[in-house]
């Protein structure tokens, strides 16, 4: 290797950048990965994806019981009690189990773990815990953190971001959450379902900024009628503590009169910005661009030879599963093999109840750029959901109006994240709308709806 520690050097063990080393590694490459944390996974495994999930699926268990809903099905249940601290120590544990997973794949593939903050000592070295690296590839992996939201400053007590909000210590009799994107719809949903009054507060005129038009509008009619109070078009422009919490300012997003709003805990949810600071990119020739992010080629590459970048730190869509696909595909270019992620076809879930999860291009995108066929399939027209006493939401699938080809499939159903698989594997084979409408679906299953929206494209339904 001359003089070389390793030929591949991992910078952040979050989904892109641990996924990135076992596959260098996988490849006969010399591997390191630093991180800083006590645990691996970055911030998806330790406090967010993963533990928020956890929360999502203990607080819609625990409504179903405790809201009575399950006597439509012949279950009765007589008493329900919520015990939130065996809710948190059940989802520590699924970290914990994950966490040690990852570090045992480590052991596995022989990547060394450098532990401590990395800073570029040159294009080519990082320094670890006052220790130098050569290595002669370099790939930055250090993801996201929580936005700041000017006049609303994070205390960690009562104004909390989306790590304080998994470890909340009792139910807030009125929780604000800052912010109606997917991390805010979903921590609101886990603390309301277990009994705090929530607001959603959200600057824009609709919910989940980005996602097809027909999604937004159903999504608030949906959290609406789920007890979330949304307030729209909002704007939150200071925060003071009370005896009770907080109070907030808020002005119309439009400008006008201000008014207070009180809460006991604020969740401040208004996005995400990459974790460039610290990094000493300037002593590796590198520079971040407007939104902080820097800047790669098709390939991962970065302007300087030799360092890659992947994930949230690089311009794109803020998912775990972007950031892994692109790690496998840089250790695969770096050991010359092909290696490619379509960005075109990223799916995105937000995993509140009903989910809803995207692929592609919006309808307002699409028509942007051509003539497009829309096929639409109401999820109450689904046997297995009407069996299941789950029939909110639909399946839409835009088409080319000329060629039939898939743009975009958008889905709102209880187990919508898992559907959108298929819609993205059709897409990534540039299959038609016929191609799905076609393809045998098992019966009864709500992945039927999607079948039927393919057929609807084409003006042929069977189910409606």
């Amino acid at each position: 290797m001359d003089d070389y520690d390793y030929d591949v050097l991992v910078i952040g063990a979050g989904p892109g950048g641990y996924v990135a080393a076992i596959r260098a590694a996988q490849l006969g490459l010399k591997t390191a990965c630093v991180d800083a944390r006590e645990t691996l996974g970055g911030t998806c495994l330790n406090v967010g994806c993963i533990p928020s999930k956890a929360m999502l699926h203990a607080s819609e268990k625990y409504e179903e019981v405790a809201s009575g809903a399950l006597a439509a099905l012949g279950v009765e249940v007589s008493a329900s009690r919520l015990n939130l601290d065996a809710m948190h120590a059940s989802r520590v544990n699924v970290v914990r189990g994950l966490t040690g997973g990852i570090a045992g794949l480590f052991r596995k593939n022989k990547v060394d773990w450098l532990k401590g903050h990395a800073a570029f000592a040159s294009a080519d070295s990082v320094t670890v815990a006052e220790k130098t690296y050569r290595a002669r590839n370099i790939i930055v992996a250090t993801g996201s953190t929580v936005a700041p939201l000017p006049g609303v400053a994070i205390d960690g007590k009562v104004i909390i971001d989306s790590t304080g909000a998994l470890e909340l210590p009792k139910v807030p009799g009125h929780l604000v959450v800052i912010g109606g994107g997917v991390i805010g719809l979903e921590l609101g949903s886990v603390w309301r379902r277990l009994g705090a009054h929530v607001t959603v507060i959200e600057y824009l005129d609709q919910l989940l900024p980005g996602m097809d038009g027909d999604v937004r509008k159903e999504a608030k009619k949906l959290f609406a009628k789920q007890g979330l109070i949304l307030r729209l078009s909002t704007r939150v422009t200071q925060a003071r503590e009370s005896a009770d919490g907080v109070i907030l300012t808020l002005t119309p997003a439009a400008g006008g009169a201000e008014e207070e709003l009180s809460a006991n805990i604020v969740l401040v949810a208004v996005g995400r910005t990459p974790n460039t600071r610290g990094l000493a990119l300037e002593k590796a020739g590198l520079a971040i661009n407007a939104c902080g992010q820097i800047e790669v080629d098709h390939d991962l590459r970065t302007r300087v030879n030799g360092i890659w970048a992947i994930g949230d730190v690089t311009p794109g869509a803020m998912l775990a599963h972007r950031a892994e696909d692109e790690g496998i595909a840089a250790a695969e270019l770096i050991a010359g093999q092909p290696g490619m992620v379509n960005h075109a076809v990223i799916p995105s879930v937000v995993y509140t109840t009903p989910e809803i999860a995207g692929v592609g291009l919006t309808e307002e995108e699409a028509a942007a750029r051509s003539k497009v066929s829309i096929g639409k399939f109401p999820m109450i027209a689904n046997s297995r959901a009407k069996a299941n006493h789950d029939t909110d939401g639909f399946v839409k699938i835009i088409a080319d109006a000329a060629t039939g080809r898939v743009l975009g499939v958008h889905i709102i159903a209880s187990v919508a994240g898992t559907m959108i698989a298929q819609a993205a594997q059709a897409m990534e084979f540039g299959a038609t709308a016929e191609d799905i409408a076609y393809t045998c679906h098992a019966h009864p299953t709500q992945s039927e709806a999607l079948k039927e929206a393919a057929l609807a494209v084409v003006g042929k339904p069977i189910h409606l």
